[in-house]
């Protein structure tokens, strides 16, 4: 009597294989296991064989059972694992095609904004000096925004006018969205020991609004904590990162006394242009670029550390500034009214990696 299984066991290994869809697998199934099955009608049948073989044509027909069983799940799971490879093959997007063009016409090629490839060439070029790139958030305590950083209160950057203030909270003190990125150093300089030396890029928000400013911009800022750091390696930092961007070897730098509350002594950077033209590097003007200085030794104090031991320098400057600059741009407004015209004309080659060396 096992020849009737043994049968039935080969032809529904065949059948299964021969199953190229689930729909087909699913009539094996229900063919062999299911009310009407051939292995239900031989379960059903049980009563009929003699009492001294019906314990083993039982035992035979569960193995059987769990067999087919088994036989009949993996070939399910094959089915559905080939089944999705198809359905990802086919929705595959092929990155290497090119893009459908910008209606009405023109190249669809994505670009570069330019804000975010300045950004990428001030990390790049820092970051081969040595500095890593901090973040802060947009929001920031008056503590951090003003008074670690030796603003004193009646400093007119508090000022309403000037500064987004937001609702008090259930302390009664007011946050702002922060009016430079200076509060990632003081950040910076609780949570890390020296040394340190960092950039932080990143948006800033004032309450002005022309042709040159508008009330978020971006700017970038620099730290060096160290011990033994001069206002030489200030100047050294700054004249090869100028050089660099703006990719003028010659590049001439004038550093003259200024004043900032947070660094002591301070200094603004020039760099020389033609005023006529705009020409950089040519001609006898100058040209205000950043400002800059040795920090405060009370904002390293107020920031946990011993102005005794460690000294550092600081700079900042506008990101939209210089990305104008260096491009010829007029005006300062286009960056963020996303003119597709503007943005296809200014935007780069997103493969293409900015210069660490274009100046030299």
């Amino acid at each position: 009597m096992s020849d009737d299984l043994d049968t039935l066991r080969g032809e529904t290994a065949d059948a299964l294989a021969a199953a190229a869809d689930l729909r087909a697998w699913d009539a094996v199934r229900v063919g062999t296991l299911g009310k009407s099955g051939r292995l239900t009608g031989l379960l059903k049948g049980l009563g009929q064989v003699p009492a001294e073989a019906r314990k083993e044509r039982g035992a035979a027909l569960n193995r059987l059972k769990a067999e087919l069983e088994s036989a009949i799940e993996a070939r399910r799971a094959a089915l559905e694992a080939a089944a999705l490879e198809a359905r990802l093959a086919a929705e595959r997007m092929d990155v290497s095609l090119p893009p459908r063009a910008h209606a009405p016409g023109g190249a669809g090629e994505g670009g570069i904004h330019p804000i975010s490839r300045t950004i990428e060439e001030l990390t790049a070029i820092f970051g081969a000096m040595g500095f890593r790139v901090a973040e802060g958030p947009d929001i920031e305590s008056d503590w951090l925004n003003f008074s670690a950083l030796n603003i004193p209160d009646h400093h007119p950057a508090r000022q309403d006018h000037d500064t987004f203030y937001l609702p008090a909270g259930a302390d009664g003190r007011r946050p702002v969205l922060r009016t430079h990125t200076s509060p990632v150093q003081a950040r910076t300089m609780l949570g890390q020991e020296p040394p340190i030396r960092v950039i932080v890029p990143g948006r800033t928000w004032r309450a002005d609004h022309d042709a040159t400013h508008s009330p978020m911009f971006h700017q970038v800022e620099g730290l060096v904590i160290d011990r033994g750091i001069t206002l030489g390696h200030l100047k050294g930092c700054l004249i090869d990162f100028l050089r660099a961007f703006f990719g003028i070897g010659d590049l001439p730098v004038r550093f003259r006394a200024s004043y900032f509350p947070f660094t002591e002594p301070s200094m603004e950077v020039d760099i020389g242009w033609n005023r006529r033209t705009g020409e950089l590097g040519k001609g006898g003007d100058w040209l205000e670029i950043l400002g800059s200085g040795m920090v405060h030794p009370r904002v390293l104090a107020n920031c946990g550390i011993d102005a005794r031991e460690w000294q550092g320098f600081a700079f900042g400057m506008g990101i939209e500034r210089i990305t104008m600059l260096k491009h010829g741009m007029p005006d300062l407004r286009p960056f963020y009214e996303s003119d597709l015209r503007w943005l296809r004309h200014w935007a780069t080659d997103p493969l293409s990696p900015p210069s660490l060396t274009e100046g030299f």
